[in-house]
């Protein structure tokens, strides 16, 4: 008979080669089908004038859309939404499905927090320890440089967590041209930045005026716009084509935008911001008529989100 020490140790032995074999099965198991990786979509009630999405509504329109996977990201700052969506919620609501739906986090920048920089980090560990993949949607009413987005970028690089940020004149505010972001791109180059909404998108213009980074200019592209110069310069610079703003970009000038789509297929996420059940998605029909290279479908419908989450 073996003693109960010998006892023990088998047992452990084989307990941890259950978990091994668990852990790598899990590493190993295959992408979910479908042509989209979706990097921005919401749950909850986001508008006062919208309805309310389920997870359940959201995993049926990606089944219906080929959305293989999305991410779900929280809105916590005044100015994001009409009602917030927590971190805490949005972990809550997509831990059933974490194969398909991939949580983001969030804190706004004028949060009171003690302990600087540290205690900032340790509360956004807490959401990272409990599956949150990037950061944001990143919405707070200062300036894009403004010291204490700075904080909360300085935090994300320690965490190794790509930040997706909404950009207009009432939210993380720059002037034409972005050199308030050109100043975080060069601060903290170990971030991967997602650009996101009308002030991002106009600048694909070079032409871009103040009025136009709250707008969605319909006249055609002029070269020497701020996003293909920040890209050019900066490797840590991506698009989110999600919501209005990313189709009108695309849109506006078809030509320039096919071009701009394979000249920088890789730093562009295909993206929705899908978050209310009757809302039109002009997304799916404009890529679809644009015969963009299957490479370039590849990297932008899935491939290089999955890359910055860490899933690929």
């Amino acid at each position: 008979m073996p003693s109960r020490r010998t006892f023990l140790a088998s047992a452990l032995a084989a307990a941890c080669a259950t978990a091994l074999r668990g852990a790598n099965a899990e590493e190993a198991k295959p992408a979910p089908r479908g042509t989209y990786f979706d990097v921005h979509t919401h749950v909850g009630q986001t508008w006062n004038t919208s309805e309310p999405l389920t997870v359940e509504g959201l995993l049926r329109w990606m089944d219906a859309h080929e959305v293989a996977q999305a991410a779900v990201l929280p809105l916590v700052s005044p100015e994001s939404s009409s009602y917030l969506l927590t971190s805490d919620f949005v972990l809550k609501e997509t831990e059933p499905h974490r194969d398909r739906l991939v949580p983001f986090c969030c804190i706004d920048p004028r949060t009171t927090y003690q302990g600087g920089v540290k205690g900032l980090t340790d509360m956004l560990r807490r959401y990272v320890d409990a599956g949150a993949r990037g950061f944001g949607e990143h919405k707070p009413g200062v300036a894009i440089d403004d010291a204490r987005n700075m904080r909360i970028y300085e935090a994300c690089a320690e965490l190794k967590l790509p930040v997706l940020f909404h950009l207009d004149n009432e939210r993380n505010m720059d002037k034409p041209g972005l050199p308030g972001l050109a100043k975080v791109l060069e601060a903290f180059p170990t971030v991967n930045f997602i650009g996101h909404a009308q002030g991002w998108w106009a600048s694909i213009s070079g032409d871009a005026t103040q009025a136009d980074l709250h707008g969605y200019p319909k006249a055609p592209v002029q070269a020497g716009g701020a996003i293909d110069a920040l890209m050019e310069k900066f490797p840590n610079i991506y698009g989110d084509l999600s919501a209005g703003s990313g189709a009108n970009a695309i849109a506006r000038d078809k030509k320039f935008g096919r071009e701009f789509l394979i000249r920088r297929a890789d730093r562009l996420l295909f993206g929705s911001d899908f978050l209310a059940p009757p809302q039109a998605v002009p997304q799916f029909e404009l890529f679809a008529g644009l015969d963009l290279p299957e490479e370039v479908q590849r990297k932008i419908f899935r491939e290089n989100a999955r890359r910055l989450v860490g899933l690929a």
